[in-house]
């Protein structure tokens, strides 16, 4: 393996890896404050109890969610030194931002909210914590925003060697960028909201602390059929942008290689990229690739052959992560409905119970399978259009390459036990007793 390919798979692992818990720091925020604000208001002390339950878990996340963040950014400067000399000043820009705004803010109150049950007021400890989940979310959008950039890059131009910022609202308003905030946000959201039931389940199923489960149980899956829903048809405008913005990636995520109009869309289909052709085809619905991409089912849609060979991207990476999303998708809001239409009764349904412990890891799949859809599907380009991967790479030997990422592998592998050890042993524990009057 040359330094280039090497480089990838270590940016693949610390970003696959750094979102495995992300998505849990940014529903938990939002549900940890609605946890607080009702403890706030009714003085119900069930709710605080909730808080200081899920509050153990958020704070694993939140640590390991930093610790890999910070060293997935240093790559920019020592594997992708002439990505960050091209666009940096764009690039830079927004990451700046994030650290020095919406994480200062995030990490400030985080510690106010932490060390602060006993010193401030149920009221300005769920305000501290809102503002937590504010700056969480926010720092989200600014490295969406970022990576939304390098999807569709615009508000910059070309001086000399380099890539210059000249219209900031530009770069804010991305389209691209907007909907994939949206997107993410909406998956995260997904993700915390059938961890919270998936987690509450196991105490009902063992018949333990059935009022603040029952409850745990409510708000998380709430959680998951609201956005379940909004991505499913989130989904579907986002991926109009990826057909008007990425016609490249559309083609690879339907394994779609003539060019045609009333272009059908198939259930099934094995790719055969050596030979540019889908060795099966099944279940193929007439129009509706048009449909979904143009909004119209007289459209064109490209295919891969009409595409230069090395402007495609790998297309059965893509395919498969792209039909892994999709069918999750379509499943989280049916178990999502089912779970909440008996969330009142739902500690009396040992078998949904037990679906909803097997469900804490599907939205995680998805979650990663939507990133590999974004990020091998954007390939061979790093900045779509722009610039080519192979230009952004560092020229450094491989063999420093190949230390750095045992070196990673072997700290996040030791992070990632640390923290799964860690949530498992809080979650065994349960909730506080309630305090005695």
């Amino acid at each position: 393996m040359d330094t280039l390919l090497l480089s990838r798979l270590q940016f693949a692992a610390a970003t696959y890896f750094h979102f495995l818990f992300v998505p849990l720091t940014l529903g938990l925020s939002i549900l940890i404050a609605l946890m607080e604000t009702r403890y706030a208001r009714t003085g119900d002390e069930v709710y605080r109890r909730m808080a200081r339950f899920w509050g153990k878990i958020f704070l694993v996340n939140f640590a390991v969610g930093v610790v890999t963040g910070i060293t997935l950014e240093f790559q920019f400067g020592t594997n992708w030194a002439r990505y960050s000399k091209y666009v940096g000043d764009v690039f830079g820009s927004l990451l700046a931002i994030e650290a020095s705004v919406a994480f200062f803010l995030e990490s400030t109150f985080i510690a106010v909210w932490a060390f602060g049950w006993n010193r401030l007021s149920p009221r300005a400890h769920a305000i501290s914590m809102w503002l937590v989940a504010a700056a969480s979310n926010i720092s989200a959008f600014w490295i969406l925003t970022a990576n939304a950039w390098m999807q569709r890059p615009v508000g910059y131009v070309i001086r000399g060697p380099r890539a210059e910022l000249e219209n900031f609202w530009s770069l804010i308003t991305n389209s691209f960028a907007l909907h994939e905030i949206a997107h993410t946000l909406a998956a995260s959201y997904i993700l915390t909201g059938f961890f919270v039931a998936g987690v509450s389940a196991y105490y009902l199923l063992k018949k333990q602390h059935l009022d603040l489960f029952k409850k745990s149980f409510a708000l998380g899956i709430s959680m998951a059929l609201i956005f379940s829903v909004v991505e499913v048809l989130q989904g579907h405008m986002h991926g109009a942008e990826v057909a008007r913005y990425q016609p490249t990636k559309l083609a690879a995520m339907e394994s779609f290689w003539e060019t045609k109009s009333h272009a059908p869309q198939y259930l099934f289909i094995v790719p055969d990229e050596k030979n540019e052709r889908n060795l099966v085809e099944f279940g193929a619905i007439p129009g509706a690739l048009s449909m979904l991409a143009y909004h119209s089912p007289d459209a064109t849609v490209k295919g891969l052959k009409d595409f230069p060979k090395n402007e495609r991207p790998p297309v059965t990476i893509t395919f498969i992560a792209f039909r892994t999303m999709i069918a999750l998708g379509f499943l989280f809001p049916v178990i999502a409905a089912i779970g909440w239409l008996k969330r009142k009764t739902i500690e009396l349904h040992p078998g949904l119970l037990k679906l909803f412990l097997w469900m804490i890891p599907l939205p995680y799949i998805a979650a990663q399978a939507g990133w590999t859809v974004a990020e091998v599907g954007r390939q061979p380009w790093v900045v779509y259009g722009l610039m080519r991967t192979a230009d952004a790479v560092s020229p450094i030997d491989r063999t420093q390459v190949i230390l750095s990422f045992v070196g990673l592998v072997t700290l996040y592998t030791i992070l990632g036990a640390v923290a799964v050890y860690l949530m498992i042993r809080f979650i065994r524990k349960g909730p506080e007793a309630p305090e005695s009057n």
